[in-house]
């Protein structure tokens, strides 16, 4: 089915298109909110602080880009993506939790969820506070009363669960993850400026700069779109039955194993861990105490070294790459359904040899992904020390989500105009 035919669909099947256009409205409804800035807020000095400050410009991205002006919805889907973290490694140390989100379907699933969903409101209390607090040591909320700190923590938390919210909604029509697209939609919002910046700054001597900048993006977001839709189909052939009159089974069909079956999640993942020990950081720099305020200049100049954030943020989405896998993967589980159902892998026999083979096949696969995703990551880290174009550079993060929500979009419109298509038949 060609790109034409795909649009002119969409545009005519009117459930799909009612869709869309609600999911677009609520994310024009997160930009006016993002656009609504808290009481007393000094905007430029905000804005040379986000500017000079590696770790805020990061929570910035994190926050879908409402911490530009300090929006009622400057702490963004940050909270409740903490709190999926944190109920996600509970799985690996208590089994009823595993059991629940893995083994009891969806009403598992959606007892998992809320949980994250309560856990979130103390950690958008938490997140506010502090970061009110390293605020106004900057002298960007300047006087504020203990008032203001309550008020200031109370619409930022209630502004966060709106976030939750409304990506939950979003997420329930079909057309993408909702918090994904939240993120994606404050990434996009920042491209005009960035070019009209760009444009006000441009060099002609930086015109190779500029060629060589743009053939590096295109070959890069290539990549991604190719590891993204990359997988490993494994051959799985289901026993013929005959009941009665009828033969069931004898058919030979493919396990798909996606290199990057974890998505964009461990870029959520490695932002949220690293996110942590700088808010700490910056809380605490202006502690009495001399142990702790050199502990506190300890981690921001730390956090604020790009090598080290280099390495760790690699690091950190290569060990998230293998964790949500395999959280969200389990072989056994996929062998006894595929064993349960008459079927077998060609090759290899059933239980406990059909376990380790997937593990090793996805444990190979995962190995390319993790290290692909990694890499990607810290490469316009290495772009920016070598040019001068940080105007154009929107990140590996912006870009690994950007591209992987597009992709996922896609799909997910795909099969649903392919579910229409035959419902009309």
């Amino acid at each position: 089915m060609d790109f034409f035919k795909k649009f002119f669909l969409l545009l005519t099947i009117t459930e799909l298109r009612k869709k869309i256009m609600f999911v677009v409205g609520m994310l024009v409804l997160f930009r006016l909110g993002a656009a609504i800035p808290i009481p007393g807020v000094d905007a430029v000095q905000l804005k040379a602080f986000l500017e000079g400050n590696q770790f805020f410009g990061l929570l910035n991205i994190f926050s879908g880009g409402a911490l530009d002006n300090l929006s009622i919805a400057m702490l963004g889907v940050g909270p409740y993506i903490t709190a999926s973290i944190i109920m996600q490694l509970l799985t690996m140390i208590f089994p009823r939790i595993k059991e629940m989100y893995q083994e009891e379907g969806e009403v598992g699933r959606r007892r998992f969820n809320q949980y994250a969903r309560y856990l979130t409101v103390p950690l958008a209390l938490v997140q506010a506070y502090g970061l009110l607090i390293i605020l106004a040591n900057q002298n960007i909320l300047p006087n504020l009363s203990f008032f203001d700190y309550v008020t200031g923590m109370i619409v930022a938390t209630a502004g966060s669960l709106l976030l939750m919210w409304m990506g939950e909604i979003i997420s329930e029509q079909n057309i993408g993850n909702g918090l994904s697209l939240i993120i994606f939609a404050g990434i996009v919002s920042s491209i005009p400026s960035g070019i009209q910046q760009a444009l006000a700054t441009y060099d002609p001597a930086q015109f190779p700069a500029y060629l060589a900048f743009v053939a590096v993006s295109l070959v890069v977001v290539s990549a991604v779109v190719f590891i993204t839709e990359g997988q490993r189909n494994i051959p799985v052939s289901y026993a013929r039955r005959i009941r009665g009159n009828r033969v069931f089974g004898g058919v030979q069909t493919h396990l798909p194993l996606r290199v990057n079956q974890a998505g964009v999640i461990p870029i959520i993942f490695a932002i949220s861990i690293l996110l942590f020990p700088g808010m700490i950081g910056n809380f605490l720099i202006n502690a009495g105490n001399p142990i702790v305020h050199g502990i506190a200049q300890f981690l921001v100049a730390l956090f604020n070294n790009e090598a080290f954030y280099a390495v760790s943020y690699f690091l950190l989405v290569f060990i998230f790459t293998f964790f949500y896998t395999f959280v969200t993967f389990d072989p056994q589980q996929i062998a006894d359904n595929v064993q349960k159902q008459g079927g077998f892998i060609l090759g290899i026999r059933p239980g406990r040899p059909t376990v380790e083979y997937l593990y090793h096949i996805v444990n190979r696969i995962t190995l390319v992904g993790g290290f692909f995703l990694g890499a990607i990551a810290v490469l316009p880290l290495l772009v920016t020390q070598f040019s001068e174009l940080s105007a154009f550079t929107i990140g590996g993060t912006s870009l690994l989500i950007a591209v992987s929500v597009v992709l996922e979009s896609k799909r997910q419109i795909e099969a649903q105009i392919v579910m229409r298509e035959y419902e009309n038949v």
